[in-house]
């Protein structure tokens, strides 16, 4: 089922800090469903740093805004993986930190986005969700994810490249309540 959106490295610029339209978001989403192999219909949120802050305080207990969560649904006789909800202005910032534009991070969001949905989460597994992220990110053409960032940046400070919350193996079960980021 296709999912439903609601509302290369180059010069950051006015034009390419544009919120893509919704069928060129729609046809990454179907690709990037495809390459994680998640089937169900996946919704989309692009919203702000203020009702992402709501969200992660209301479902992950953490009262600060962040760039992407990922709500997985329960499972039913319709077929739904679950929902996305990205900060624009979170986004915004990441992409010109990168030098990429706003569609790539967007895009880059939802993939991990949609890894989380898929079951991964890098906050337990042994660097299972970064892998796939990594070989899916290539497949897509896009620049470093998220884990892939933060590894870098704790590896630039000598930290260990994988905190020591990281145990179990790779995904876990679907976790219908469980919101992840």
């Amino acid at each position: 089922m296709p999912g439903r959106l609601t509302g290369s490295a180059r010069a950051v610029s006015p034009r390419n800090q544009r919120i893509p339209s919704v069928p060129t978001l729609a046809r990454f989403l179907r690709e990037a469903q495809t390459a994680v192999k998640l089937r169900g219909q996946v919704t989309v949120l692009l919203t702000t740093d203020t009702a992402i802050r709501r969200l992660n305080r209301q479902f992950r207990g953490k009262n600060k805004a962040t760039d992407v969560l990922s709500f997985p649904a329960a499972q039913g006789p319709v077929k739904i993986a679950g929902d996305l909800a990205i900060s624009i202005p979170t986004a915004r910032r990441q992409s010109e930190e990168r030098r990429h534009s706003l569609s790539i991070e967007i895009k880059v969001l939802i993939l991990h986005g949609l890894l989380h949905l898929a079951g991964y989460d890098h906050e337990i597994d042994t660097g299972e969700m970064a892998r796939h992220e990594q070989k899916i990110r290539s497949r897509l053409r896009l620049p470093h994810g998220l884990i892939e960032r933060t590894m870098r940046s704790r590896t630039k400070v000598n930290a260990p490249s994988l905190p020591e919350s990281y145990s179990g193996k790779g995904r876990r079960p679907r976790n219908p309540g469980g919101v992840r980021s």
